[in-house]
């Protein structure tokens, strides 16, 4: 049966993360506090881009992750493309106790004490990926999305989780997939979820035949801990959350924050001399959020926003991250990178229960990977218009590749 919607798209959501989506985004912030807009495979969901209207709805009580409460028509799998996001049981689709359960299982893994005791292996894995770099001759066109800014969170989510060697290709493949909004057939899209699912159903049976003290094992553990464990689809969902969580959107922060840095020098030559980076890469996270428009909350009941717009029980709600972090309102000067920044407002984990548990992780990742980048490449620059390379998605900020002169023939720093 049909998501619900009352009236019809005023506009149609681009699948084109870059300059594409930030114009859309804008476009929409005149129209209302909310647009209907027509996403993929012919669903319609309110597009929320006002900073505060953003933050108003994450912590609204009659707004839910769960699709069951507000459709209880809904099929699993009715949208193929949005599968992946509402259909598995994890704490992101769920409320109340439930997501309480399924989270707990899910904190002990990635403690903040944990996470800092990870950074000399994460940095002995980037030192190996900047050698690597060092071996382009000066002047030559380097992808650094590729060979670095790609691999530094997939080297480490891979290794946290214990995933084998011969499974890693196969994972990596089909979350390179997962976000794309605009090239995959509904039979690709339904695939896609098929192989999701198979993948970590072959990683839970390996770990629980062989325990260690990855991740994956220890997720295991704490679920057994429960009076009511996890059940095999939580686990995998469960999973598939910290893996989706834990690369896409930290590869996207380290290119963004790579780029934003080319054309900030002093910022790039203050990292470079050992300053703190937690500074540039919350200004990142805010002006190039990861994640542009996650799906998808639901109305639980109607919500009026004023201004005309009521959102209908039962109706998708599609809110819009970058837009709060881009919201002059919120961040003055907005489209601006300026690591000066005091206290840049933005929501790139999250808010309130539901935020990222993973937040700690991916800033280590990126400040390490920032911070020794612009050491080993002080002069890097990017070749191009960055918006060239951005990636065929809504959802995600993410960029197909990131062309850079790691040593230019001339300085341009």
């Amino acid at each position: 049966m049909p998501i619900p919607f009352h009236i019809a798209a005023a506009t149609t959501m681009p699948s084109r993360a870059g300059q594409c989506m930030y114009a859309k985004t804008e476009e929409l912030r005149e129209l209302g506090p909310a647009v209907p807009v027509k996403l993929p495979e012919g669903l319609t969901a309110w597009s929320v881009v006002r900073g505060e209207t953003v933050s108003y709805l994450l912590a609204h009580p009659d707004v839910s992750r769960d699709v069951t409460r507000a459709v209880p028509t809904y099929e699993p799998g009715e949208v193929a493309w949005l599968a992946p996001w509402i259909d598995l049981q994890n704490m992101t689709t769920k409320d109340g106790a439930e997501h309480a359960r399924l989270r707990r299982v899910v904190v002990p893994s990635l403690t903040n004490r944990r996470i800092q005791r990870l950074r000399p292996a994460i940095e002995d894995s980037v030192h190996g990926l900047i050698d690597n770099l060092s071996r382009h001759p000066a002047g030559a066109s380097v992808d650094v999305h590729a060979e670095y800014s790609y691999q530094v969170p997939t080297l480490v989510i891979c290794d946290l989780l214990g995933i084998p060697a011969e499974l890693r290709p196969e994972v990596l493949r089909v979350f390179r997939l997962v976000a794309r909004t605009d090239d995959l057939t509904e039979a690709e899209a339904t695939q896609l979820n098929i192989d999701l699912l198979a993948a970590m159903g072959t990683l839970i049976a390996e770990k629980r035949s062989r325990p260690t003290d990855d991740l994956t094992s220890i997720l295991i553990a704490e679920s057994e801990k429960e009076d009511d464990p996890l059940t095999e689809d939580e686990l995998i969902a469960t999973l598939l959350l910290m893996i989706g969580g834990g690369s896409q959107t930290t590869i996207n922060l380290i290119d963004h924050a790579l780029a934003d840095l080319t054309r900030c020098p002093h910022a790039r030559q203050a990292l470079a001399a050992g300053t703190d980076p937690r500074p540039i890469i919350e200004e990142s996270l805010r002006k190039d959020c990861p994640v542009m428009n996650l799906p998808m909350r639901w109305a639980l009941a109607d919500i009026d926003l004023g201004e005309d717009v009521i959102i209908r029980a039962g109706e998708p709600i599609l809110l819009n991250y970058g837009g709060h972090g881009r919201d002059e309102t919120i961040n003055p000067h907005a489209e601006q990178f300026d690591p000066d920044r005091t206290e840049p407002q933005h929501l790139a984990f999250g808010l309130g229960v539901h935020r990222c548990p993973g937040s700690n992780l991916a800033i280590l990742e990126a400040e390490v990977a920032v911070t020794l980048f612009c050491q080993a490449f002080p002069h890097a620059q990017v070749i191009g218009d960055i918006n060239d390379y951005a990636g065929p998605t809504f959802i995600g900020n993410d960029l197909l590749e990131l062309p850079m002169q790691l040593r230019p023939t001339h300085d341009h720093a």
